[in-house]
């Protein structure tokens, strides 16, 4: 069996962070183990929410791990709040992976444009020190330009733009590079890129505004069907599939869209 480390938080109510990739992951035959970076009552999309930074506890928490020698096939990362959190990540990288082990890192930075009021130029140049580490990246546009240090790009952006921000950024560490979430009229583009192949585009339809979580469950699902042997483009395309599927089902539903995705219907066809 399987075994994937998931380095995030861990959210009580609003299927974001572990709360989404951890059941995502485990119906496609995977055991989960996860590393909290934080405790949350519900996202800070949220006016009120309880927040428990646990940097400071990170390492004893891990060193568990440690002694009892537990082998990865995989570790994903995603919402790191600190620099330090990124050193103990780097720190785990190194001593879990192996030559099979793989590594996805979703840089969760920001979006539309802007970094998250938590991510200072320290924070920035700190993230960039994980590029080298990861097998796959999951960026969007805002994150991809952050780690490249390029402007953000305002107008829509073309294919041969993006080939050769995910060849920079490919050439950094990662041998594939999805950007995600790219809004273009009616459609959401996700822009797969793999060293030595032709990049892919996977589109799906634009359904109602932004939804919290929605990255998590796209890495979720890429993470688990990379473990199960598909390969990265397949992977992205199951992945934003499933998403707009969940997407499509949480607007009929009227679920609030800072509740994230209801994906409990669709586990099943994982």
């Amino acid at each position: 069996m399987k075994r994937i480390a998931l380095i995030n938080d861990v959210t009580g109510y609003s299927r974001c962070s572990i709360a989404a990739q951890l059941p995502i992951i485990s119906a496609m035959g995977i055991e989960c183990v996860f590393v909290p970076t934080a405790i949350l009552s519900v996202n800070t999309m949220h006016p009120e929410y309880y927040f428990d930074d646990y940097t400071d506890r990170m390492n004893d928490y891990i060193e568990t791990y440690k002694k009892m020698k537990v082998s990865f096939d995989g570790i994903a990362t995603g919402f790191l709040g600190s620099e330090r959190q990124i050193d103990i990540v780097i720190d785990f990288i190194k001593t879990f992976k192996k030559k099979h082990t793989f590594v996805l890192v979703d840089p969760v930075m920001g979006d539309h444009g802007k970094l998250y009021p938590t991510y200072t130029t320290a924070m920035q140049d700190k993230m960039r020190q994980l590029i080298p580490y990861a097998t796959i990246m999951t960026p969007n546009l805002t994150e991809l330009c952050a780690l490249l240090e390029v402007s953000y790009p305002h107008d829509i952006i073309n294919r041969d733009e993006l080939i050769e921000m995910c060849r920079q950024l490919s050439n950094l560490g990662p041998q594939m590079v999805v950007v995600t979430g790219i809004s273009i009229g009616d459609e959401i583009i996700n822009f797969a890129y793999e060293q030595g192949k032709e990049p892919a585009i996977i589109k799906v339809k634009r359904i109602g505004d932004d939804r919290s979580g929605t990255g998590d469950v796209i890495s979720g699902v890429i993470a688990g069907s990379y473990l199960n042997g598909l390969n990265f483009y397949q992977c992205v395309e199951k992945a934003a599939n499933f998403a707009s599927r969940c997407i499509e089902y949480s607007q009929a539903v009227g679920a609030h869209n800072h509740l994230g995705l209801c994906f409990e219907p669709f586990l099943k066809e994982l």
